[in-house]
């Protein structure tokens, strides 16, 4: 008769598990297309810069150890660390919600009656005929306990299952976020450093400028004494040295700036940084983008997108759970003695083991809000993963453009800055040989050679910086 309950308990479970494969849905990554995600590049080549490690791409010594010293100290990885702990502790917690609850309660119970208990208890004595009591004579009650309790919920609908893959989720989510913070910061810090030598480049241009145009007032002034110039010349090539000179505060403060903004990247006061100079920097002979559908494995905040869905995924399998029965066995035992502690444990003992269902019926519609809620947050958040992706894609695209567009000014700008330096050589010496220019032509000439010599400088920087920027919406920086 024993053995045959069991059999009809093991059917019973075996029905409910088999019920809850129903209930609960397997995850399955979103199919998502990643054709023409990089913008007229068309390539079946898998190597990308992606995989490159992050000292292999920035080769720079002086870069390098910035990089490293940020990696170590910058808060708000270390953030994204903390965050990481709090959710591993969140998925631990999950893994021992399979294990049944255990609990102890050790109780000492002291009671006596009352004096207006004994008083009343005369009385009726006296109206009975009964003798009084002493109230010395009423002994005090002393009561000791020992019990334990236990609750074990079996996971017959895969409530703990799926609690469990979501914070799963959560905790690969987490470590995407530290992959992403790692790979942006790595991407500013090379940023800033880039921007730091251009900053560099240009003030040595411009203090370079500025000596020649002291240098070209006392040619003017020479010039005036023979005749050859006026004196509104020489006020306008004093005018034309100022107009140099005024741009150096504004350069000195993009480089302060620059240095404090690296200084906090660092997790570090503001300070100056050590660096290189922009002319030694190597830019990337060639830069792979990979195929669009790589970036769902190496761009950390895709990743990170993709586990929010997960997490939602699996968060909607356990609101389905709330709909049906609960099994939950418990179980209570102890010891209890009276007077005294010794033979504790061979005083009474008492103990039960109950199981029970429980089946929701009203609820006053809380069960059916939460599979609501749930269901809306996976809805966001695949519609956060497609955009995510999108957004991925665009970076690309525009990185790659950016890079070609800067080759392209570069080239350019080349030819007009030797066009113009003939410029200025020649109307310097029209000017003192021959009556067929004057200052003007000189003052527009080296203006536009400061301006060209200003923007290659740009022109380099975007290089760079595009180079940087695609390397990071590839999803480099984090191996």
């Amino acid at each position: 008769m024993k053995t045959k309950h069991i059999k009809q308990g093991l059917m019973i479970m075996l029905g409910a598990l088999l019920a809850s494969c129903s209930i609960t849905k397997p995850y399955q990554q979103p199919g998502i297309t990643t054709n023409g995600l990089y913008r007229g590049v068309q390539t079946t080549d898998s190597s990308t810069l992606a995989s490159l490690p992050w000292q292999q791409m920035f080769p720079d010594t002086v870069l390098q150890r910035l990089i490293d010293r940020g990696l170590n100290n910058n808060l708000d990885l270390k953030i994204a660390v903390a965050r990481m702990q709090a959710a591993e502790a969140n998925l631990q917690q999950s893994k021992l919600a399979f294990f049944p609850t255990l609990s102890t309660n050790a109780a000492f119970t002291l009671s006596k009656s009352s004096s207006a208990q004994l008083r009343a208890l005369n009385i009726r004595n006296a109206e009975t005929g009964s003798s009084t009591v002493n109230t010395t004579s009423i002994p005090t009650i002393k009561q000791y306990s020992l019990t334990a309790s236990t609750s074990w919920e079996a996971d017959v609908w895969g409530k703990l299952r799926s609690t469990k893959r979501a914070f799963l989720a959560s905790y690969l989510q987490s470590e995407a976020y530290r992959r992403a913070v790692q790979t942006q910061l790595i991407a500013n810090i090379a940023n800033d450093y880039y921007a730091l030598l251009a900053y560099d480049q240009q003030l040595k241009i411009t203090l370079e400028t500025v000596d020649n145009r002291k240098f070209d007032v006392e040619t003017m002034k020479a010039l005036k004494e023979g005749a050859i110039v006026t004196g509104a010349d020489v006020v306008q090539s004093e005018a034309n040295r100022y107009a140099a000179e005024v741009t150096l505060p504004d350069i000195r403060q993009n480089i302060r700036q620059t240095e404090n903004a690296l200084s906090l990247l660092l997790a570090m006061p503001s300070d100056s940084i050590p660096r290189t100079q922009l002319d030694t920097l190597q830019v990337m002979p060639s830069l792979q983008t990979g195929l669009p559908a790589q970036l769902l494995s190496n761009r950390p905040d895709v990743q990170q997108a993709e586990y929010s869905f997960r997490n939602t995924f699996e968060l909607t399998n356990v609101a389905r759970t709330y709909f049906y029965p609960a099994l939950t066995i418990s179980g209570t035992g102890g010891f209890a003695t009276a007077n005294t502690l010794a033979g504790f444990f061979a005083g009474t003992f008492y103990g039960s083991l109950i199981s029970g269902l429980t089946q929701p019926i009203f609820n006053q519609g809380i069960n059916r809000q939460r599979l609501s809620r749930a269901q809306a947050a996976q809805s966001e958040a695949f519609y956060t993963y497609q955009a995510t992706l999108l957004t991925a894609g665009q970076e690309v695209s525009n990185a790659l453009f950016s890079y070609q567009m800067a080759i392209e000014k570069a080239n350019t700008r080349q030819q007009q800055l030797a066009a113009l330096q003939k410029a200025v050589s020649y109307t310097k010496e029209l000017l003192k040989y021959t009556a067929n220019t004057n200052y003007t032509d000189v003052l527009t000439a080296e203006q536009n050679l400061l301006a060209t010599q200003l923007n290659g400088v740009n022109d380099r920087l975007q290089q760079l910086q595009a180079t940087v920027a695609l390397y990071r919406a590839l999803g480099g920086g984090w191996r």
